[in-house]
């Protein structure tokens, strides 16, 4: 089995597992799981957790301590889905082709999901007991921070529909929104080792930024020439909803050298790192040529 495949099913696992671990016996509480559930099992690309993954075993972290934060990094994004996707947020009826969380079981309850599964997230760190208090301490701070700037990133967003805006508020608006979550991804792989270097840090936060950038600008050019079923929800969202993006402003074509431009930035800034980049190298080749 690809690696890749093994840290998929490997998160699979473990969400699963912990989100069944946490059901109590009472109905109420064990719905809001069922709504977790829904959502996190709907499937997914586990990019997110496979980059930390990556990252930690470029540095030979046992796997077990990886596990935590590869969750806590998946529940944030699937809460951000599931808000994103609410009528009053982006109005998405569809996500990993079946209906949304709100669409099943109700507005309000799908926020209460959203809102659980960002609990959760830190949580599951905080409860490991294989992570040292300094480095939970380290994980849970950019866990935070980066939520925080996830959730600016889209109020940013929501507030730009409709309006004529430049190439380099786009960049900021999704160096946020998209952007913190992968740079968190990279960044708790390093922090799990405790002796990692400040040149190896410096150079995966450059790295992680960078690709960041380019996921979100390929994002917005596979919303524009991929088929809803191959997405998992609607094509042409963006346009729809008369949300700028990179195709809107840069055109089809330039948005496609943008991206592919920013991965090799991105590959070139890892050839420099103190350890062996392979790994790495080829799961931002799979970004660049992914069709989803």
């Amino acid at each position: 089995m690809e690696i890749l495949e093994v840290y998929r099913e490997r998160v699979n696992s473990y969400i699963e597992n912990y989100l069944s671990s946490i059901s109590l016996n009472n109905s109420y509480q064990s719905e809001l799981n069922n709504i977790m559930k829904y959502s996190v099992m709907a499937g997914g690309k586990r990019f997110r957790p496979i980059l930390t993954y990556t990252v930690a075993n470029l540095f030979g972290i046992d796997i077990q301590k990886v596990d935590s934060s590869a969750c806590a990094i998946e529940l944030i994004h699937i809460y951000s889905l599931i808000h994103d996707d609410l009528p009053i947020m982006d109005d998405d009826d569809i996500r990993h082709n079946q209906p949304s969380s709100h669409k099943v079981y109700g507005e309000a309850q799908a926020i209460l999901a959203g809102d659980a599964l960002q609990a959760l997230a830190f949580e599951v760190i905080s409860s490991d007991d294989l992570i040292d208090s300094v480095t939970k301490v380290k994980l849970l701070n950019l866990l935070s921070l980066s939520a925080f700037k996830m959730a600016e990133g889209q109020s940013i967003d929501l507030s730009i529909v409709s309006k004529e805006v430049d190439i380099e508020l786009l960049n900021n608006l999704h160096k946020k929104k998209t952007g913190s979550l992968l740079n968190c991804s990279v960044m708790f792989g390093a922090i799990l080792n405790p002796n990692i270097s400040k040149k190896d840090l410096s150079i995966l936060d450059s790295f992680s930024n960078i690709i960041g950038l380019a996921y979100q600008v390929q994002d917005d050019v596979l919303d524009v020439i991929t088929s809803d079923e191959i997405l998992g929800k609607r094509q042409n969202s963006d346009s729809e909803k008369n949300k700028p993006s990179y195709p809107s402003i840069l055109g089809l074509d330039e948005s496609v050298k943008k991206y592919e431009g920013l991965y090799q930035e991105a590959l070139d800034e890892i050839i420099l790192l103190s350890v062996n980049e392979k790994p790495l190298k080829d799961l931002t080749v799979k970004l660049m040529k992914r069709s989803f």
